[in-house]
């Protein structure tokens, strides 16, 4: 299979037309774009059978890629903009697997104390979990509000174990729904860095972009479905804008 050495369905795809010549559609995958303001592109990619998986590298299912311009030097009102866009993106593929009330447990990967691959276990920290409050303080939780947990595990380096291993540990316990993942990402464009969210509803592979896989985070090792949210925040400087 090439090596694409990039996590993004899109780069992928393109990657793979331009290595076969292919100017249309390649069998088993289906794409669109639309272009919300002269910022912000959304990207649509969806693998529907083998041949599409085979190609790139990526299993069956939706890849979601948003690309904001200008993201890091945005003003206030143009980040609140990308943010509902994502937050819409991010409801409907949570709608499509789970009802309203169902249990989420947000995982962040990665190690915080290594800048590009630090985004998880930051991003945790930012997150309302509900769930202790709901279980020993219903009282003072609005009705309607949905169960939310979320840790951090870790990387294999510094805890000898495997991520699925402990998630697994934490799903037979706490039995959520559905797992988001949040991870940094590997583009072959430095013009993504930090500028693009892609999410999808296959699970990840950590490690996979940048050629240190570790066993895979998805419905078919932990039983539920799992969603992946990435940003990319290093680039292969050999296929930098190739």
């Amino acid at each position: 299979m090439y090596n694409f050495r990039t996590d993004l369905a899109s780069e992928r795809r393109d990657l793979y037309q331009k290595a076969n010549n292919i100017e249309n559609q390649i069998d088993g995958i289906e794409s669109e774009e639309e272009n919300v303001d002269e910022n912000i592109k959304i990207e649509r990619v969806k693998i529907t059978n083998e041949n599409g998986e085979k190609a790139i590298g990526k299993p069956i299912g939706t890849y979601i890629t948003i690309d904001i311009k200008k993201l890091k030097i945005a003003q206030e009102d143009e980040i609140q903009k990308a943010s509902e866009i994502l937050t819409n993106e991010l409801r409907k593929m949570i709608d499509a697997h789970i009802d309203k009330q169902g249990e989420i447990l947000v995982v962040g990967l990665g190690n915080i104390y290594v800048t590009p691959d630090s985004l998880g276990p930051k991003v945790i920290n930012e997150i309302d979990v509900t769930r202790h409050l709901i279980n020993y303080l219903p009282q003072y939780v609005e009705e309607g509000t949905r169960m939310v947990s979320a840790i951090a595990p870790g990387v294999l380096g510094t805890t000898g174990i495997e991520t699925v291993e402990i998630l697994k540990g934490v799903v037979d316990n706490i039995k959520p729904k559905l797992i988001i993942i949040i991870d940094a990402l590997a583009s072959r464009s430095i013009e993504r860095i930090s500028s693009t969210v892609q999410l999808s509803d296959t699970g990840i592979v950590p490690g996979a972009g940048v050629g240190n896989k570790r066993s895979e985070i998805s419905q078919n090792t932990l039983g539920i479905p799992v969603i992946a949210i990435g940003i990319p925040t290093v680039v292969d400087i050999f296929s930098c804008n190739a």
